[in-house]
């Protein structure tokens, strides 16, 4: 019963994946227009941040629009396709739930953020318009 459920939702990943895409695709929001000085800034501060994603992933593709939206240049690594990116996840944060932000502070301190409402949160706390 195990194999069939996950045959099921495999199918119907590789079903709808191509059309979530697609939508993302052609209702890109915008993003933020800053100074170049501005933007030079954010993108210094966004070097210490990785998202840990599915291409396909509802809730990955919410976390990329508001990156998208608020201009920021965060590195993506995939977890579906590339293995130690997974593994990563799984050594540093304990589980492969995706999306996951990984944020490094100054000091190398590593904080994993999972759910996508928290990282949206946090993405518009730091680098939303004030």
């Amino acid at each position: 019963m195990k194999v069939v459920v996950r045959l099921f939702f495999r199918t119907l990943r590789a079903v709808l994946g191509p059309f979530l895409l697609l939508g993302n695709w052609l209702t890109r929001p915008k993003g933020v227009v800053r100074p170049p000085a501005e933007q030079e800034a954010v993108d210094a501060r966004t070097r210490s941040l990785a998202l840990y994603h599915f291409p396909t992933c509802p809730f990955c593709i919410k976390v990329r629009r508001a990156m998208r939206r608020l201009s920021l240049n965060i590195e993506l690594r995939n977890a579906r396709s590339d293995e130690t990116h997974r593994a990563a996840l799984l050594a540093g944060g304990g589980k492969p739930q995706v999306p996951c932000l990984l944020i490094t502070d100054a000091d190398g301190k590593q904080t994993w953020l999972y759910e996508s409402d928290a990282i949206d949160a946090y993405l518009n706390r730091e680098f939303g318009a004030a």
